[in-house]
Protein backbone atom coordinates (compact mmCIF):
# COMPACT_ATOMS: atom_id res chain seq x y z
CA UNK A 1 0.00 0.00 0.00
CA UNK A 2 0.99 3.54 -1.05
CA UNK A 3 0.69 7.22 0.47
CA UNK A 4 -2.65 7.12 -0.84
CA UNK A 5 -4.98 4.75 1.38
CA UNK A 6 -8.26 3.14 0.37
CA UNK A 7 -11.08 5.46 -0.77
CA UNK A 8 -12.85 6.49 2.27
CA UNK A 9 -16.37 5.17 3.15
CA UNK A 10 -19.00 7.55 4.64
CA UNK A 11 -18.96 5.72 8.22
CA UNK A 12 -15.19 6.85 7.92
CA UNK A 13 -16.18 10.21 7.16
CA UNK A 14 -18.61 10.53 9.86
CA UNK A 15 -15.99 8.56 12.36
CA UNK A 16 -13.72 11.48 11.39
CA UNK A 17 -16.42 14.39 11.71
CA UNK A 18 -17.32 13.12 15.13
CA UNK A 19 -13.55 13.17 16.57
CA UNK A 20 -12.83 16.29 15.44
CA UNK A 21 -16.56 17.60 17.31
CA UNK A 22 -15.39 15.84 20.23
CA UNK A 23 -11.80 17.46 20.29
CA UNK A 24 -12.93 21.20 20.03
CA UNK A 25 -15.85 20.33 22.53
CA UNK A 26 -12.98 19.44 25.00
CA UNK A 27 -11.04 21.99 23.77
CA UNK A 28 -13.93 24.48 24.31
CA UNK A 29 -13.94 23.13 28.37
CA UNK A 30 -17.28 21.12 28.29
CA UNK A 31 -17.57 17.59 29.69
CA UNK A 32 -17.64 14.96 26.92
CA UNK A 33 -20.11 11.97 27.13
CA UNK A 34 -20.47 9.03 24.79
CA UNK A 35 -23.71 7.08 24.92
CA UNK A 36 -23.49 3.39 24.77
CA UNK A 37 -24.44 1.44 21.13
CA UNK A 38 -25.88 3.46 18.17
CA UNK A 39 -29.71 3.28 18.30
CA UNK A 40 -29.93 6.84 19.83
CA UNK A 41 -30.88 9.78 18.11
CA UNK A 42 -27.84 11.88 19.50
CA UNK A 43 -23.90 10.83 19.25
CA UNK A 44 -22.94 13.17 22.29
CA UNK A 45 -24.03 14.32 25.08
CA UNK A 46 -22.23 17.77 26.76
CA UNK A 47 -21.95 18.84 30.18
CA UNK A 48 -21.61 22.58 30.39
CA UNK A 49 -19.88 25.17 33.03
CA UNK A 50 -23.32 25.20 35.12
CA UNK A 51 -23.51 21.70 35.13
CA UNK A 52 -26.43 21.38 32.45
CA UNK A 53 -26.30 18.70 29.99
CA UNK A 54 -27.26 18.62 26.41
CA UNK A 55 -27.57 16.31 23.70
CA UNK A 56 -25.36 16.81 20.61
CA UNK A 57 -26.33 15.18 17.18
CA UNK A 58 -22.85 15.20 14.97
CA UNK A 59 -23.11 16.02 11.72
CA UNK A 60 -20.79 16.30 8.53
CA UNK A 61 -20.80 19.97 6.71
CA UNK A 62 -19.56 20.56 3.24
CA UNK A 63 -18.65 23.50 1.63
CA UNK A 64 -21.40 24.85 -1.03
CA UNK A 65 -22.91 27.63 -3.53
CA UNK A 66 -19.09 28.68 -4.65
CA UNK A 67 -17.48 28.65 -1.47
CA UNK A 68 -19.73 30.95 0.13
CA UNK A 69 -21.51 28.88 2.51
CA UNK A 70 -21.49 25.58 4.41
CA UNK A 71 -24.12 23.11 4.43
CA UNK A 72 -25.14 20.12 6.62
CA UNK A 73 -28.61 17.66 6.46
CA UNK A 74 -30.22 18.18 9.99
CA UNK A 75 -32.13 15.32 9.46
CA UNK A 76 -31.34 11.52 8.66
CA UNK A 77 -33.45 9.19 6.70
CA UNK A 78 -34.38 5.72 7.13
CA UNK A 79 -36.22 3.34 4.43
CA UNK A 80 -39.72 2.06 5.62
CA UNK A 81 -41.19 -1.03 4.49
CA UNK A 82 -44.52 -0.54 3.50
CA UNK A 83 -45.15 -4.21 2.23
CA UNK A 84 -44.00 -7.74 2.19
CA UNK A 85 -43.31 -7.42 -1.51
CA UNK A 86 -39.82 -5.02 -0.02
CA UNK A 87 -41.79 -1.83 -1.51
CA UNK A 88 -41.62 0.96 0.46
CA UNK A 89 -40.42 4.53 0.68
CA UNK A 90 -37.97 6.85 2.68
CA UNK A 91 -38.58 8.95 5.41
CA UNK A 92 -36.87 11.65 6.65
CA UNK A 93 -37.15 12.19 10.47
CA UNK A 94 -35.75 15.52 12.48
CA UNK A 95 -34.11 16.17 15.67
CA UNK A 96 -36.50 18.00 16.89
CA UNK A 97 -37.03 17.20 20.81
CA UNK A 98 -34.33 14.20 20.78
CA UNK A 99 -31.09 16.45 20.65
CA UNK A 100 -30.91 20.06 21.65
CA UNK A 101 -27.52 21.18 19.52
CA UNK A 102 -26.11 19.76 15.99
CA UNK A 103 -22.11 19.73 15.97
CA UNK A 104 -21.13 20.28 12.87
CA UNK A 105 -17.93 19.40 11.50
CA UNK A 106 -16.41 21.15 7.94
CA UNK A 107 -13.28 19.04 7.55
CA UNK A 108 -12.32 21.56 4.42
CA UNK A 109 -12.64 24.66 6.74
CA UNK A 110 -10.99 22.37 10.20
CA UNK A 111 -14.31 24.31 11.54
CA UNK A 112 -16.73 22.79 14.22
CA UNK A 113 -19.77 25.19 14.74
CA UNK A 114 -22.33 24.52 17.81
CA UNK A 115 -25.73 24.79 16.52
CA UNK A 116 -29.11 24.90 18.69
CA UNK A 117 -31.80 22.20 16.84
CA UNK A 118 -34.64 24.65 17.50
CA UNK A 119 -33.02 27.97 15.40
CA UNK A 120 -32.80 25.74 11.92
CA UNK A 121 -35.07 24.22 9.81
CA UNK A 122 -36.26 20.49 9.85
CA UNK A 123 -34.02 19.49 6.27
CA UNK A 124 -30.87 21.13 5.98
CA UNK A 125 -28.98 24.30 7.12
CA UNK A 126 -27.13 26.80 5.41
CA UNK A 127 -24.64 28.91 7.30
CA UNK A 128 -22.24 31.67 5.47
CA UNK A 129 -19.04 31.88 5.42
CA UNK A 130 -18.60 34.82 3.01
CA UNK A 131 -20.96 38.55 2.32
CA UNK A 132 -23.19 38.04 0.15
CA UNK A 133 -22.95 40.18 -3.17
CA UNK A 134 -25.28 42.93 -2.09
CA UNK A 135 -24.20 43.16 1.54
CA UNK A 136 -27.59 42.23 2.92
CA UNK A 137 -27.45 41.16 6.36
CA UNK A 138 -31.24 40.47 7.39
CA UNK A 139 -32.16 36.81 7.73
CA UNK A 140 -28.35 35.75 7.35
CA UNK A 141 -27.26 32.85 9.38
CA UNK A 142 -23.52 33.32 9.81
CA UNK A 143 -20.71 30.44 10.44
CA UNK A 144 -18.82 32.69 12.65
CA UNK A 145 -21.68 32.64 15.19
CA UNK A 146 -21.83 29.56 15.93
CA UNK A 147 -18.04 28.44 15.35
CA UNK A 148 -16.52 27.06 18.88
Amino acid sequence: MGLIGPKRHTDRTGDISEAAIITRLLQAGYVVLTPNGKQHRYDLVIEDADEQFWRVQCKTAWIEQNGVSIQFNVSSTHYQYISSKRAGTHKRLHYRGQAEYFAAYCEALDKVYLIPVNDVGIAHVRLRIMPTKNNQEKNIRWAADYEL
